[in-house]
């Protein structure tokens, strides 16, 4: 039986929607209640903190990435076996991706169309009072085919905060119920770096910090209150789950440590339904990757590169294997690492695998950021020539040199030319580029 959801949302990011999620699944975990959860849109850093909360997988679902049978195959499966489903959003509710025509797409608000599943938004009230009202009135109106059916505010005063707050909202918005008012609490604030919150693997207590969220939510949340407003999914349970990209070959070695953390879980169980198996390996800890392909996905090995560059296992192994024809495939962290040098923030210089005719940088950072559209200008496992993908982009890398043949054209959401990037040489093919799902 399909679990009822609901969406956490806000009016802005910074409002407290992650605090409130991570709370949420703490909480009811702890109560051996089985919630699922979810994250909307290209995120790789909320989720594994949804996961080490909950102890299972944090599906992601994208909007604009994904196809829509996937995304309704996704939605399936992760509401399969559970008793609550808690979906977090991304950004703003209303704010997705620029189209051609002045229009959003990909936003929160339209995975919460598409499910049905009510939101719970998270308003800042720090600075506002009766204002918070307005806020709230205007976004649970914005459009009809979004149900706001409750709202929690954050970083909430004394008990005169709460009370012009509480009967501001009566006046203005009754159809929304007011569910709690989490205070001020700086032992929540969760580290961050720059490509967004520091990794749940490397937080320095998660257990304490998870105790503390669970306790806020339970003392400053109506928590039943909020779980019977969650609705189970419009769009059922007779799709299947997807396998988003076809898989690189029958046994897919996956790099993952802190350096290489950003797989989506989805990918990887889409291989698995296609018939690969996955083996796990470490570059940190020296391990050579063991299996037909390589997947090294992104992650942070700007931060290790020294260590990377020293550990000749796992190099080796991989110049092995792509000299034997395997195929490697890596994204953003993993380009970086299949280069010839990597060039740290403090201007040190790394040689790496040298499998690509690649030199990149964090000595002069610059964001690069945005969906994208992507179309394959070689044959790989992932398609001939000409298939068309979809990504993210999220890196603040420069190239310092870059040659050979590129893999991809790419254009954004509003379909304009960004022109070529990534490269492809032998069996090695490897972007920027987060790949989500085919067109």
């Amino acid at each position: 039986m399909a679990a009822p959801g609901l969406v956490i949302a806000a009016p802005a990011s910074g409002s407290g929607k992650t605090l409130l999620t991570l709370g949420l699944l703490a909480h009811l975990s702890q109560r051996g209640i089985r919630v699922a959860s979810a994250k909307v849109g290209p995120d790789y850093i909320d989720p594994a903190f949804h996961a080490a909360a909950t102890g299972a997988p944090c599906v992601n679902l994208d909007a604009w990435g994904m196809r829509p049978d996937s995304l309704d195959g996704l939605v399936g499966q992760v509401s399969d076996g559970a008793d609550l489903v808690v979906c977090e959003g991304v950004m703003g509710l209303f704010d997705g991706a620029a189209t051609a025509d002045g229009s959003t797409t990909g936003a929160t608000a339209d995975l919460a169309a598409r499910t049905g599943w009510p939101v719970v938004l998270v308003i800042d009230a720090r600075g506002m009072a009766s204002s918070a009202a307005a806020v709230l009135q205007g976004f649970a109106r914005f459009r009809p085919d979004v149900r706001v059916a409750g709202v929690v505010f954050n970083r909430v005063g004394g008990e005169k905060h709460r009370r012009v707050i509480a009967q501001a909202c009566a006046r203005a918005c009754p159809e929304v119920e007011v569910l709690g008012f989490l205070p001020r609490v700086e032992a929540l604030v969760v580290p961050s770096r720059h490509l967004g919150l520091v990794q749940a693997c490397e937080h320095p207590d998660l257990g304490a910090f998870f105790h503390k969220a669970a306790a806020a939510v339970g003392e400053h949340v109506a928590v039943e209150r909020l779980m019977a407003l969650a609705q189970v999914s419009a769009l059922g349970q007779d799709k299947a789950a997807p396998v988003l990209l076809p898989p690189l070959g029958q046994r897919i070695a996956v790099a993952r440590d802190d350096a290489f953390a950003f797989a989506y879980p989805a990918i990887l169980d889409g291989w698995r339904r296609a018939g690969a198996e996955i083996t796990l390996f470490s570059p940190l800890a020296d391990q050579a990757p063991d299996g037909d392909a390589v997947y090294l996905p992104g992650g942070y090995p700007e931060l290790h590169a020294g260590r990377l560059a020293a550990n000749a296992r796992f190099l080796d192994g991989l110049r092995g294997l792509a000299a034997a024809g395997a195929p490697v495939f890596g994204e953003c962290g993993g380009y970086m690492s299949l280069g010839r040098t990597l060039t740290d923030s403090e201007g040190v210089s790394h040689a790496l695998a040298g499998l690509l005719p690649l030199d990149t940088s964090f000595a002069q950072r610059r964001l690069h950021l945005g969906y994208r559209q992507a179309r394959l200008l070689a044959d790989t496992p992932l398609g001939p020539a000409g298939t068309l993908l979809r990504g993210h982009e999220f890196h603040y890398a420069t190239v310092a040199s870059e040659a050979g043949a590129p893999l991809l054209a790419v254009t954004d959401a509003a379909g304009a030319d960004l022109g070529q990037c990534g490269l492809s040489c032998g069996s090695v093919f490897a972007s920027f580029v987060h790949l989500i799902d085919r067109v």
